[in-house]
């Protein structure tokens, strides 16, 4: 081999040695425990609104983020057992909040509520918050407006206890 091949072949290894970024390496993961919680620039809640009954009983989770750090969010349900996903309907409330309305049966079959937020401009989630089931604490409330001051509220003081 001659000084050339050789110095070649020392750097191929050396790359090769080197760590390769992964999706992974690249995304935070939170694991949210609570029915409400917050970071710099994102908050989110979740409730519950009881129907007549509980085929029509449905968890809603609002998310309320800063677009100049957040400005994509895709959410998936997961059944850590048997490994199949769905995609979750995303929607825009009038006053820019995303929510998510599920009914609540949903859980059973997809436990793991996955959100991945996506920065200005990127493709790629950044960051990924998850879910496992709904949180013990969520709170329940019997008409939309109850759930509705309740989310509010919560967001609110999630985001004070950031201070």
């Amino acid at each position: 081999m001659s000084l050339d091949r050789r110095q070649l072949f020392l750097a191929l290894l050396l790359t090769m040695a080197l760590p390769v970024p992964t999706l992974a390496q690249t995304v935070r993961e939170v694991h949210g425990a609570h029915d409400a919680w917050a970071e710099p620039g994102l908050a989110l809640a979740w409730g519950v609104l009881r129907g007549p009954d509980e085929t029509r009983t449905r968890v809603v989770i609002r998310i309320e983020a800063d677009a100049q750090r957040h400005a994509g969010l895709r959410a998936s349900g997961r059944d850590p057992f048997g490994g199949g996903s769905v995609d979750l309907p995303v929607q825009r409330d009038a006053d820019g909040a995303w929510r998510i309305d599920l009914p609540r049966s949903h859980f059973a079959d997809h436990p793991r509520t996955e959100l991945r937020f996506q920065a200005p401009g990127q493709s790629a989630p950044g960051l990924l918050v998850y879910f496992q089931g709904v949180p013990d604490t969520t709170p329940e409330s019997s008409t939309a407006l109850q759930l509705d001051e309740s989310l509010r509220s919560r967001l609110a003081g999630a985001r004070a206890a950031l201070r």
